[in-house]
Order: structure tokens, then sequence, then C-alpha cells
């Protein structure tokens, strides 16, 4: 077994590990049902005391077959093991004590573990099954986005646990969806304190990208532009940057040309030479 092997394995157990950790301690007590065949089960749990670990495997079951069908082997074979080991988790950590029954810390804190172990999941090339199989499914058979398809999903759950618990309960649910989905994203994309700078100089761009390269260490690109007035080529220098260099940047263009445009924005991820390795 391959060392990324390994390190993707442990990802999809710690990640799952989180999941039932966040479900035990603060949604599952507090019908905090966030869409999900995890929220299905949170909703049959109360109503009929069917463990929730049950119900997400047992729901996994016929949607497995159906995408083994129609989506075929290789789609189905990433979500394999992170599906067997979330109903595992969840059984291993069911009788935890609750942590809170406040519907705010519990929304909150539930959706950013949820959404860190998902995230954890989902960057070492894992799936939990679920909502993610439903999206892809309804995407197959109407055509609409996979995107829209799992919001529908999701909501689709939240509302039945509006009218079987209270509007309450689904107003917060909601919100821990958005805190999960906030919190998958960071993982994903990362905390970075980078900015993209593209700069649009007149006639001194070799100019600016020298000092750029040689006073900032980093290295520019450059794009052909055209100006829609003017119908000037003209060269677009693009550059990414730590937050710490952009005020530098800005004093390299202002020295070297004052009507230069200029436009500074965040950027999620940057990997590569100079940043992070690409994984």
């Amino acid at each position: 077994m391959s060392k990324k092997l390994i390190w993707e394995l442990m990802g999809v157990i710690l990640g799952t590990l989180l999941m039932a950790l966040s479900y035990a301690l603060f949604l599952i007590p507090n019908k905090l049902a966030a869409g999900g065949i995890s929220g299905l089960g949170i909703i049959l749990y109360h109503l009929y005391q069917f463990p929730v670990s049950l119900s997400v495997f047992v729901g996994n079951v016929p949607l497995f077959i159906l995408a083994w069908i129609t989506l075929g082997w290789k789609f189905v074979a990433h979500s394999l093991i992170g599906t067997i080991l979330l109903p595992l988790m969840l059984e291993i950590t069911a009788s935890l004590p609750v942590v809170t029954n406040d519907l705010l810390l519990a929304s909150v804190f539930g959706g950013a573990g949820v959404g860190l172990g998902l995230g954890l999941v989902f960057r070492s090339q894992g799936s939990t099954g679920g909502t993610a199989i439903v999206a892809q499914l309804i995407n197959h058979f109407t055509g609409l986005s996979s995107g829209e398809s799992l919001i529908g999903a999701d909501l689709a759950i939240i509302v039945a646990a509006g009218f079987i618990f209270s509007p309450e309960v689904a107003m917060f649910a909601v919100l821990s969806l958005f805190v999960s989905s906030k919190v998958i994203d960071f993982v994903q994309e990362g905390f970075s304190f980078s900015k993209a700078a593209m700069i649009i100089s007149a006639n001194k761009s070799d100019m600016i990208s020298r000092r750029i390269m040689e006073e900032l260490g980093r290295g520019a690109t450059f794009l052909e532009g055209r100006g829609a007035y003017s119908g000037e080529n003209k060269d677009i220098i693009l550059c990414v940057v730590s937050q710490a260099q952009v005020t530098r940047l800005k004093n390299i263009v202002r020295e070297v040309d004052p009507g230069a445009f200029v436009i500074v924005s965040n950027v999620g991820e940057v990997l590569g030479e100079g940043f992070g390795p690409i994984q």
C-alpha cells in the first residue's frame, strides 16, 4: 500500500470520526436534521428510536446499487469506504453524553464538526454517500445541476424536520447546513493570505514585472489584452503575492507608472512554486 493511499485512508477515518462525534454530541440529541441521509436518520431516531447508524447504512444500500447501475462502478468506488465507516463511527459514538441543549450552539458547533469531517473525507478522495449520490442520480435522470440537486435533497429533509419537530428546529438545521458548507470550503480551499494582482500599464509592463521578480521574489505572467476604448494592445501582468507584500507591490507600480491600473483580489488557495505543494 502506497504512502499516499495510507494518508487518504487515515483522512477518511478521521473525517468520519469527526462527523460521528458532531452528530452524537450536538445534532442528534437536539433534533437538528441538517439534510442528508443522516438527517433522515435523525428524524427516524426521534420518531421510532431507530438507530441513526442503521438508517445511514440501510439508506445508502439502494442508492449504491442504483448509482452502480446508472453511473458506473468508478463513481461508487470512491464512496465505499466512507459510506461503511460513517455508520460504524456513529454506532461507536452513539452513547456519548450530550454537550449542550442550546440549539444555537449545537447547530454552529455540530455544523462545523460535520463540515470539518466531510472536508477531510473529500480531501482524501472519499465520500460518505448519502445526498451526494442522490444529487448525482437526480442530475442523471432530470438534467438538474449537481449543486441544485444537492441543495434540493438537503432542503427536503430539513422541511420534513420542520413539519415533524418544529419550524424553529428547522431554521437552526438550515444554519447548521450553512456552517458545514462553509467549513467544507475552508478545508478544501485552505485559509490563504495570498493576493492576486492584475496590473495594466501602458508601456512599462517590462519594468514593473522585472522589479516584482527582483524585489518581491515572485513570478509574473504576461497576458495579452486590448483596450475596449482605445483599441490598443496592452500587456497585463498577473502575479500572486503574500498579504504582507501587497503594499510593496503597489509602491513598485506607483514608482514606475503612476497611471497604471491595478486590481488586487483575495485568493482562496495558491499551489506551486513559492507557495504550497500541489496535493
